[in-house]
Parts: C-alpha cells; structure tokens; sequence
C-alpha cells in the first residue's frame, strides 16, 4: 500500500489555482452584496442573454438536496471538507499541469461555496443564463464564479482523462 502523500509535483500549482480561484469568487460575492447591492437591485441585465440576481441556493448544484436547517448544512460543510481532502490526494500525485490546474478549480470553487455556507448558511449566486424571444423565455439556473470553476475543472479533468498522456486516476 502507497504511503498518504499531501504533497507531490504539481501541488503547489493546484493550491495556487484553488487561492485564486476561491479568491475571485468571494471578492465577486462580496462586492456584489455589500458594495453593488445586488439584492436590493433585483435582475440587472448585463448582456442580452445575461443578467445578474442575487439568490441564496441552501442546496448544491441545481439546488439539489435543499437544507434548511443547522445540521443540514453541516452536513453538506462536512462533505465539501471530505471531497476537497480527497481532491488534495489526487492533486498530490498528479505530475499533469492540466489536471493540477483542473483540481485547483474544483478544490477552489468548493471551498468559495462552503466560505459562504458557513458566513450565510447558503451558497450567495448571481449569473443567469437565458434566452428570450417574444413569446417565450428559458431560465437557466443561477450560478457563480466558484461554481464555473468547478464546471471548467471537471471539463480539464475529463479532457486529461480521454486526451492527455499520464492522467493520473482518481484515488
């Protein structure tokens, strides 16, 4: 059996893609609420098919698995704290740029979302997809920065897996 390594070739450029990557979306987060006002603005359109609306997801992704309650959201904080403790493994042996960078993203993004489940008790997300025409309009579902930096990593890890040359697996 392999010995537990915290530590490999390409940690510290994961690490430092999580700092940034959790950085930006708490700074993001933080003006948006505090310093734009996001919630007393309601919907600020951005781009034809972007607008901004503050939202408190107490859930996950797609606001699945919704927790209202003090345990439930500890429940959730301690699972984010045991898949970024795994994610770290992983990192520690990965010798692929691509896959340190893509598990940065994710440890990253968890991180910025589980900051906010202890601050709020909710995850705070603002970015809305749509399109629209006259007669009818989709929503796609709220999102944030730490949430697009999950998504991207997972893309760079699923990209490493089929592409890339020496991918590491998955501990």
């Amino acid at each position: 059996m392999k010995p537990l390594r915290l530590v490999g070739p390409r940690t510290l450029l994961g690490l430092a893609t999580a700092a940034i990557a959790c950085a930006l979306d708490q700074a993001v987060k933080l003006w948006l609420i505090y310093d734009f006002e996001l919630g007393k603005k309601g919907m600020v359109a951005i781009a034809p098919f972007v607008d901004l609306v503050l939202t408190w997801n107490p859930g996950i992704s797609y606001g699945l698995f919704r927790q209202e309650g003090p345990l439930g959201q500890w429940a959730l904080l301690a699972f984010k704290i045991i898949a970024v403790a795994l994610l770290w493994i992983w990192l520690a042996r990965t010798s692929s740029r691509l896959s340190a960078v893509a598990l940065g993203l994710i440890i990253g993004g968890a991180v910025g979302n589980a900051i906010d489940r202890v601050a709020h008790g909710a995850v705070a997300d603002f970015v809305l997809l749509h399109i629209a025409t006259p007669q009818w309009r989709f929503d796609w579902y709220v999102f944030n920065l730490a949430d697009a930096a999950i998504v991207a990593g997972v893309v760079g890890i699923l990209y490493e897996s089929v592409v890339g040359e020496g991918a590491v697996k998955a501990p």
